[in-house]
Order: structure tokens, then C-alpha cells, then sequence
């Protein structure tokens, strides 16, 4: 049994290991955010895993377990933390457990204060490098070229000029744009998404999301915005989303208004990115799936 499961936790423990080197050498804060909330983020293609929190007094609330932990450390920023990282559990439900999907993930999130989506680029180039260590590497017998700096892709040059509407875009993405990407055996950066994909993203002078995707090797690493730090604009944003949830059938739940106020409190202006830690890890272990660098992945634990 150690035979498989030491090198799975060996490449874990390096990629984290580095990761926390690479902040720190930079004062990053390392936080620690909760999991189990009272009102979890809005996403309205995504679910929840909903439980209840009682006291022995025989008080009983809803609670969630997170998707992200993305409010929690923007109410951080907003009493001034400064740079930031946490590296995290979370959990997505209703998900096919899949090679690319497990409902328990660990996630890296990291937040650059002054700073925007080009900037987090560059951050996420560099720790990649240092995760590797080395400028090519093969990854199921294919080998992508690292060099940087790697290739910055608009959403508009990436459909040529077509941009996909709103209910085709993740199918057009995922049939026309991904096949390309792997083709190229180079990691890319796809920035500059519609406005009706800008989710958490403040919009730019041309009208665009500040947002970026990073793709290699067929894996979407991370999601990156230029955050928005209108309140009253986020509100509104959560509101269409909330409607979106309940549309599609998903857990019904209010607004966070903790996290509306400390956008009314001041968020800086600041950048930051979700990082899927076990995709990183398969790709530095040369992992086809991410059950092969999972201890306990989920199709084993409920035999699904």
C-alpha cells in the first residue's frame, strides 16, 4: 500500500512546500480561513454541500462548507492585511467525479495588493518554474516547453474575432479553443473575458472582464480577476447570480452582507487567483488523474 501511496503524498508535500516557500520569500501572509460558513459564494453553475450547526443549548443554523475561500480573505484585505495566501480544503457537490474532478480539492488562493491580472501572470509563471525546476518537462509523454514568458491569448483573438455568446460559451471554449491550446505545447494565459463572465472581475476600459484563465496540458489551472471593489455593483451582481441558483435548481441562500460591507469599508485595489493545488500536483507527478495524487479520493471513499 506505501509503495503507492508515498510517492503520491512525496509530490504533495514538495508542491506545497514550494508554494509556501515562494510566497514567503516574497512576505506574503500565509491565512487560515474558515471552512464551514454561515453563507457561502454565489456561483450560480455551482452547489453546495449544506449541513447544520446546533449547540448543545439546542440553537441550530445553517452552515456550508466552502467552494472558495475568497470572501473570507477579502474581508481580510479589508481591514488591511496586505499580500496574502491560504491554501485550503474545499468542496463542490453535484460535480461527476471524474479525472479531472473530485467533490474535496485543495485550493490555492493568493492576493496582490496594487496590482492587477498582468501581475498575477507573472506570479504564476514564476511559481510554476519553481514547482518544476526546469524551463520543459514531459507530462504523459508529451513535453510542453515552460520558456517564459509564456502566451497571452485574448478571449477575442482566441475565438478570432467571434466571441461566443453567453450560452455557448464554455461548450465553444472547450471544443474549439482547448483542443488548440494543447496542441501548442506551451501553457497560456486567456485574459480579457466578456462582460457576462466576469463574475467577481472588475471591466475594463474596452468593456472586457480583467479576468484570466491559465491552461496547460489540457488542465485549466487557475482563475485570476482584477477584483471588483464597487459594492454596490458587486451587489448587483450577486443578486442576478442568486436568481441564476434558483432558475437552475440549485441551494437557495441570501447574500453574504459581511462580505458586501467590507467592500463598502474598502477593499484595496488588488488581484487574485484560484489554483487547483492536486492539478499542480499531477502534473509534477506525472499523474494521469487526479485520483492517482489523492490518498482518499471520493470514487473509492462512496464507491461511486
Amino acid at each position: 500500500m506505501w509503495n503507492k501511496v508515498g510517492p503520491v503524498l512525496s509530490a504533495q508535500t514538495r508542491v506545497i512546500d514550494t508554494i509556501r516557500a515562494f510566497f514567503k520569500s516574497q512576505n506574503f501572509l500565509e491565512v487560515f480561513t474558515p471552512i464551514l460558513v454561515p453563507v457561502p459564494s454565489c456561483e450560480p453553475n455551482l452547489e453546495v454541500f449544506e449541513t447544520q450547526l446546533r449547540t448543545s443549548k439546542g440553537a441550530k443554523r445553517r452552515g456550508f462548507l466552502i467552494m472558495s475561500p475568497e470572501y473570507s480573505i477579502k474581508k481580510l484585505l479589508a481591514q488591511g492585511i496586505g499580500n496574502c495566501f491560504e491554501i485550503t480544503k474545499c468542496f463542490r457537490n453535484e460535480e461527476e467525479v471524474s479525472r479531472l474532478h473530485n467533490p474535496e480539492f485543495m485550493m490555492l488562493e493568493w492576493y496582490r495588493v496594487n496590482a492587477n491580472y498582468f501581475d498575477i501572470m507573472n506570479d504564476f509563471e514564476k511559481l510554476f518554474l519553481q514547482i518544476i525546476g526546469k524551463n520543459s518537462f514531459i507530462y504523459q509523454g508529451t513535453e510542453y516547453d515552460l520558456t517564459p514568458p509564456w502566451p497571452r491569448i485574448s478571449v477575442r483573438d482566441a475565438f478570432e474575432g467571434n466571441i461566443p455568446d453567453e450560452e455557448n460559451f464554455s461548450a465553444d471554449f472547450f471544443n474549439k479553443v482547448e483542443p488548440k491550446l494543447t496542441a501548442s505545447r506551451r501553457p497560456a494565459f486567456i485574459y480579457d473575458y466578456p462582460q457576462y463572465q466576469a463574475s467577481l472581475a472588475k471591466i475594463n476600459s474596452k468593456g472586457y472582464a480583467e479576468r484570466f484563465e491559465v491552461f496547460l496540458a489540457g488542465l485549466e489551472l487557475g482563475n485570476c480577476f482584477t477584483e471588483l471593489t464597487n459594492a454596490a455593483q458587486q451587489k448587483k451582481r450577486f443578486e442576478k447570480e442568486l436568481l441564476e441558483r434558483k432558475a437552475a435548481g440549485k441551494t437557495e441562500y441570501p447574500i453574504d452582507e459581511e462580505f458586501i460591507k467590507a467592500l463598502e469599508k474598502g477593499l484595496p485595489e488588488v488581484a487574485g487567483i484560484a489554483v487547483g493545488v492536486d492539478r499542480l500536483v499531477m502534473l509534477a507527478a506525472d499523474a494521469p488523474t487526479i485520483s492517482d495524487v489523492l490518498s482518499f479520493p471520493a470514487e473509492k471513499l462512496f464507491r461511486i
